[in-house]
C-alpha cells in the first residue's frame, strides 16, 4: 500500500450557487481521494484573464495514496460529475467548478499532462490568499519560499474580499452544524428508513416515533369517524411525552440529532380526521403542551404519490394498515403541503422519491444526500 501524500488544491466557482459547488466539491475530493485536513476561509475574487461573474475561491489540503496522475484524473472526473466541460484552448471561461492540483508534498515533476508545482499559482493572488490561510509556512520546492512570501511579493492587485460563510470538511460536519434534522413525510414515505440510515452513516442521535402499541390505532383504521379524536388525543400525550424526552439533551457521543417525525405533524393529521369542533379544541391544547419544545433547523419532506406510500404500506405487513385508503393519504399529504406553505422557505425540502429508491439503491440515497445539502447550502 503507498504512503499517504499530503495534497493541496485549489478551487473556485463563478456559476449557478457558488457556495454550494465549492462544498460540493470539497465533500466529493473527501470520498474519492482521501481525507480532508484543512479548508481555508472563502474568498470572493474578480474573474482573472477575462471578464467574467465574481469568483469564490479556496484551498483544501487532503491525505491520499494516490499517484499524481490518478489524482489528476479522479480531479478531473469530479469536474465531469459536477457539469463542467473543459475546452481544448488556452482561453479562460466562467465555470461552476474549477479544481486544481497546486502541490503534491514537495514533489517536482514536470510532464506533458501535469506539472507540480502548478506553475501559475506564485501569480495569483485568489489561489495565495486561500493557501496561506491553510499552508502559510509550506515552501515552494522550486521558488525556495513559503506561502506568506508569495503572497507579499505578489504583483497581483486583485481585491479579494471575505465570503461569509464557512466550509465543511464533510457532510457529517455540516449536519453537525445543523444540530436537529427532521424527516418527515407521509404513512409509508420512507422517514424512518432515512433518519435511520443517515444516524448511522454520520453518528447522529436518533429520535423516532413510537407509536406501534397505540390500542386506538387498529380501531381507527375500521371506524375513523368514532375513534378519530380519542386516537389524536393520545398521540398528542405520546408524542409530547416522547419529544421531550429525546430531545432535552445531546448525546455527548453523538454528533446532532435527526428524528422522523416533528410535532407539527399532530396538527397535520388532526385537521385530517377531527370535525372542526374537535380540531378547535385539540389546537388549544396543542399551543399549550408544545410551545417550548425545539423545532429543527432542517425540515425535509418526503413525498410519494398515493399509490406508491399504498405498495410501500402493503410490504410493511401492519394488519391494521390494511384499511388505509389513498384518498386518506392523498389527504394527508395536502395537509404537509398546506403546513409546508407556513413554515420557513429556506428551512424546509419537498423531496419528491415516488421514483427512488434510496434503501436499496446507493445512487438514490446519495442523491437525496446531495438535495439535502444543496438545500442547506443555497440558503
Amino acid at each position: 500500500m503507498a504512503l499517504s501524500k499530503t495534497i493541496i488544491l485549489s478551487l473556485g466557482s463563478n456559476l449557478g450557487v457558488r457556495y454550494y459547488n465549492i462544498q460540493k466539491a470539497i465533500f466529493l475530493l473527501n470520498d474519492s481521494l482521501g481525507p480532508i485536513l484543512k479548508t481555508s476561509k472563502l474568498y470572493r475574487s474578480p474573474a482573472w484573464g477575462f471578464e467574467g461573474e465574481e469568483f469564490l475561491n479556496a484551498c483544501v489540503s487532503l491525505e491520499t495514496n494516490k499517484s499524481p496522475l490518478e489524482v489528476l484524473e479522479v480531479v478531473l472526473g469530479l469536474e465531469i460529475q459536477m457539469g463542467r466541460s473543459r475546452k481544448l484552448t488556452n482561453t479562460y471561461e466562467s465555470r461552476n467548478i474549477d479544481i486544481d492540483l497546486l502541490y503534491y508534498d514537495s514533489l517536482v515533476l514536470q510532464s506533458e499532462k501535469l506539472n507540480i508545482p502548478h506553475p501559475q499559482l506564485q501569480f495569483r493572488k485568489f489561489v495565495l490568499k486561500p493557501l496561506a490561510d491553510i499552508a502559510p509556512q509550506f515552501y515552494h520546492p522550486i521558488l525556495k519560499k513559503d506561502s506568506r512570501n508569495l503572497l507579499q511579493e505578489s504583483k497581483d492587485v486583485s481585491v479579494l474580499l471575505p465570503f461569509h460563510k464557512p466550509l465543511y470538511k464533510n457532510l457529517k460536519e455540516l449536519f453537525t452544524a445543523y444540530h436537529f434534522i427532521t424527516i418527515e413525510g407521509n404513512i409509508g414515505a420512507g422517514k424512518t428508513s432515512l433518519a435511520s440510515k443517515m444516524a448511522t452513516d454520520f453518528n447522529a442521535k436518533l429520535v423516532l416515533e413510537r407509536f406501534a402499541d397505540n390500542p386506538f390505532l387498529p380501531k381507527f383504521y375500521k371506524d375513523q369517524q368514532r375513534y378519530a379524536f380519542p386516537l389524536e388525543m393520545s398521540f398528542l400525550a405520546d408524542r409530547y411525552q416522547q419529544f421531550v424526552e429525546d430531545t432535552k439533551q445531546l448525546d455527548l457521543f453523538k454528533s446532532f440529532m435527526i428524528s422522523d417525525y416533528d410535532i407539527n405533524k399532530s396538527l397535520i393529521f388532526a385537521n385530517v380526521t377531527l370535525s372542526k369542533e374537535e380540531y378547535s379544541l385539540y389546537r388549544k391544547l396543542f399551543s399549550l403542551m408544545y410551545k417550548d419544545v425545539i423545532a429543527p433547523q432542517v425540515y425535509i419532506y418526503l413525498y410519494q404519490n398515493p399509490l406508491r406510500l399504498l405498495e410501500n404500506i402493503a410490504k410493511r405487513g401492519r394488519s391494521y394498515e390494511s384499511e388505509i385508503t389513498a384518498d386518506y393519504l392523498e389527504k394527508i399529504n395536502r395537509g404537509y403541503l398546506d403546513f409546508l406553505k407556513t413554515y420557513p422557505a429556506d428551512q424546509q425540502l419537498i423531496l419528491d422519491i415516488s421514483e427512488l429508491n434510496f434503501i436499496e439503491n446507493h445512487q438514490d440515497y446519495l442523491y437525496v444526500l446531495d438535495r439535502i445539502t444543496y438545500q442547506i447550502l443555497s440558503r
